[in-house]
């Protein structure tokens, strides 16, 4: 079963193609990121204009790098949400028209799912990917962390899982977005906050954690505004002082040391709540998907506080692309789940699992 997945719910034009949900052929993404970084986050109509422009060369590329035809290629899937309205659009708009043109079968797929299943690769040919060596055993516990999302979610098998918890505010990767612009760092938030952290102790400041009333649900603006407050004392001021200004009157090591510990109570709160759920489900495997599982302080923590061993997907395959859409068609088919209407097929930007 060969599957080439088309995804395209924020600001990457990304297409894959993927064998029987385990060996990679291909991962083309194009990104816009470049456009958006002057506006301190991705800018929806630029985004889905983007995704016009290259979609089709995209999909291209994903065939030639595969060396294959649309003879070899057995599905299409494609996300549907959640994303941005627009950019989502390209990408289905896309997918249906190649199906129906292609004669081939269409999956609509879950972005935050297809995730996931970017855990499930473990072969390729390509150069420059670190596979697992293994696919997850379910029962699995996945923690995805991303930009719009913070979750944990329990899967007993293939499309059977059950949601332990979610964030009530901020998703732990747009809290590291507002964080970062808070102390004058670079959008994306996330790869700047790492870096930064480097330089930095992450104990110089003693930032709170969320209490929450569900067992395995997260929260982050109590944080973020730690982090506010704990910046504004720094510069010896109170918390009128306008956040626009902190930047310009924090110190290099001020912000080292504030990205650090910012960074070390942001991961150990989800860490945290993974470990209580491995504690009390006991799976057989634990993953990390979602933008987020790429952080070197998040990986770092699950590999020491786990009591079994855990492996990583390739950092190319954390964030958005179509391998991960490709590889959750495979499984659709081989598990004789329902098609999509080619001519029907609509967007769902609030999607959720």
């Amino acid at each position: 079963m060969i599957v080439l997945g088309i995804e395209s719910s924020c600001d990457e034009t990304a297409a894959g193609i993927v064998e029987d949900g385990y060996k990679l052929h291909s991962n083309v993404v194009f990104s816009s990121m470049d456009l958006h970084v002057v506006y301190g986050g991705v800018v929806p109509e630029i985004a889905a204009r983007s995704h016009i422009e290259v979609v089709n060369t995209v999909v291209d590329q994903a065939l030639q790098k595969a060396h294959m035809t649309w003879n070899d290629i057995d599905a299409i899937a494609v996300t549907y949400g959640a994303g941005l309205g627009g950019s989502l659009l390209i990408g289905v708009l896309t997918a249906r028209t190649l199906a129906i043109t292609k004669n081939k079968p269409l999956y609509a797929i879950n972005h935050v799912e297809g995730h996931v299943y970017a855990n499930f690769l473990t072969t390729t040919s390509l150069p420059g990917y670190i596979m697992p060596a293994a696919q997850p055993e379910f029962p699995v516990l996945a923690l995805i962390v991303s930009g719009k999302h913070s979750e944990l979610v329990m899967f007993r098998d293939h499309f059977t899982y059950d949601f332990l918890g979610e964030t009530y505010d901020d998703a732990i990767g747009e809290a590291f977005d507002k964080v970062a612009r808070m102390i004058g760092l670079p959008y994306p938030g996330g790869p700047s906050i790492s870096k930064k952290a480097l330089e930095g102790d992450a104990y110089a400041f003693d930032f709170p954690k969320a209490k929450m009333a569900g067992k395995y649900d997260f929260s982050f603006s109590g944080l973020k505004t730690a982090v506010l407050r704990s910046a504004q004392n720094a510069v010896g001021a109170d918390f009128t002082l306008s956040s626009r200004e902190l930047p310009g009157r924090l110190s290099d090591t001020q912000k080292a040391d504030i990205a650090a510990s910012f960074q070390r109570i942001a991961v150990e709160t989800v860490v945290d709540k993974a470990i209580e759920a491995y504690e009390e489900y006991q799976p057989k495997s634990v993953i990390i998907a979602g933008g987020v599982s790429a952080n070197g302080e998040l990986r770092r923590q699950l590999r020491e506080r786990l009591p079994i061993p855990i492996d990583y997907t390739d950092l190319k395959l954390c964030t958005d692309n179509g391998a991960m859409i490709a590889t959750l068609g495979c499984f659709k088919a081989m598990h004789s789940q329902p098609t999509a209407d080619p001519y029907t097929l609509d967007i769902s930007p609030n999607l959720s699992m």
